[in-house]
C-alpha cells in the first residue's frame, strides 16, 4: 500500500474524494455487477470489466490495454479472486498514467531554469479554459510567482471580458488589445511587458474555435512563431483544456487539437458534476500527454494538480 502513500494534505485530498464521487459511485454499482456471484476473474468477469470500463469512459483502446495486463495476470498467477481485482485495477491504471509521465507532481510547480515561463492554453469555448487560466495564476501567485496574462483569444469579446474579471480578482496584470486584433500581436506584447516586468509566469489565452482546423492550425503557429521573436524556445508548455464532463467528445477535441499543435499537457475540467472521470486515463493514454491539473469543483482553490495515486486511490475507495 506504500505505493498510494498519501501526498496531498487532508483538505486537498477530501475536495479530490469529493470532486470524483460520481465517477466513483457509478464505475463501483457497474463493478458490483460485473462480478456478482464469482468468486474468481475469469473470461466472463474480464468481459463484463472491458464493459464497465468502456461505459465509464475509459475509452476502446485503453479498455484493451488494461484487460490485456490483467489477462497476463491471471496467466501468471493462475488464480484471481474477484477479491483481488480492484487492488489490480488501482495498480493498472496507475503503471498506465506512469508511462505519460502524468500525476508526477503534487503542487504548482514551475522549472527554475525558464524566466519568464510561458504557458499557452488552448482549447474550445466552454470548456472552462478561461478560469482555469484565471485559477492557475492564482495558484501561481499564492506560490510567490509574478504572474502576467495575455488575452490573445481577440475573437471573441466575452473572452477578453472573462480574462479581465480573473486578472482583477486575482489581482495580476493583463495585457489585452480590441476584440478583432491579431491574437500573435497581443501575444507578442504580453512577453514583452512580461521581460519588461520581470515576470515569473505568462499565461496566454488563444481562440477555441475548431471549425476550420487550418485556420487553427495556422493561428496558433504564428501565436508561437512570433513569441520566439521575445523568448527564444517560448511556450514551454502548451495545455489543451477539455471538459471531462463530454466524455468521448473530449476524445475527439483531443484529437482535433492534437493534429493542430502541438499539445504537450492536459487540464481535465468540470469532473465533480460527471460520471465520466475515466476520460482522465483513456485521454492521457491514447493521446500519450500527461494530465496535469483537474478541475474538481467551481471555488477558485478547485483546480487540483493532477497526482496519479492520490486520482486512483479516490477513484478505488
Amino acid at each position: 500500500m506504500s505505493f498510494f502513500k498519501k501526498i496531498f494534505s487532508s483538505e486537498k485530498k477530501e475536495t479530490l474524494d469529493k470532486g470524483l464521487e460520481k465517477t466513483k459511485t457509478s464505475f463501483f454499482s457497474k463493478l458490483s455487477k460485473a462480478v456478482a456471484g464469482k468468486s474468481k476473474v475469469d473470461d466472463e468477469v474480464l468481459d463484463n470489466l472491458e464493459e464497465v470500463l468502456v461505459s465509464s469512459d475509459v475509452g476502446v483502446n485503453t479498455t484493451l490495454k488494461v484487460i490485456g495486463r490483467i489477462e497476463e495476470r491471471v496467466s501468471r498467477d493462475k488464480y484471481l479472486g474477484t477479491d483481488e481485482l480492484n487492488q489490480i485495477l488501482r495498480e493498472e491504471i496507475a503503471a498506465l498514467l506512469s508511462e505519460t509521465n502524468s500525476g508526477n507532481a503534487t503542487d504548482f510547480e514551475i522549472p527554475k531554469d525558464k524566466k519568464p515561463y510561458v504557458l499557452m492554453v488552448v482549447g474550445v469555448n466552454g470548456v472552462g479554459k478561461t478560469t482555469t487560466i484565471g485559477k492557475l495564476a492564482y495558484q501561481f501567485k499564492k506560490a510567490g510567482h509574478n504572474v502576467v496574462l495575455g488575452a490573445a483569444d481577440t475573437f471573441r469579446a466575452a473572452a477578453i471580458d472573462q480574462l479581465q474579471v480573473w486578472a482583477d480578482r486575482v489581482g495580476v496584470p493583463i495585457v489585452k488589445q480590441q476584440m478583432g486584433s491579431d491574437p500573435a500581436s497581443v501575444a507578442f506584447d504580453t512577453l514583452e511587458s512580461a521581460v519588461t516586468q520581470n515576470a515569473d509566469v505568462v499565461i496566454i489565452d488563444t481562440a477555441g474555435r475548431l471549425h476550420n482546423k487550418v485556420n487553427l492550425m495556422n493561428e496558433l503557429t504564428k501565436v508561437k512563431r512570433v513569441m520566439q521573436k521575445v523568448i527564444g524556445d517560448a511556450p514551454h508548455d502548451v495545455l489543451l483544456v477539455l471538459d471531462g464532463s463530454t466524455g468521448q467528445n473530449a476524445f475527439e477535441q483531443a484529437k482535433q487539437f492534437t493534429a493542430a499543435t502541438e499539445v504537450t499537457s492536459l487540464a481535465v475540467t468540470k469532473l465533480d458534476g460527471t460520471a465520466k472521470g475515466g476520460v482522465v486515463i483513456g485521454i492521457s493514454d491514447q493521446f500519450q500527454i500527461p494530465v496535469k491539473y483537474i478541475g474538481i469543483g467551481e471555488g477558485i482553490e478547485d483546480l487540483q494538480v493532477f497526482n496519479k495515486h492520490e486520482f486512483v486511490d479516490s477513484f478505488f475507495k
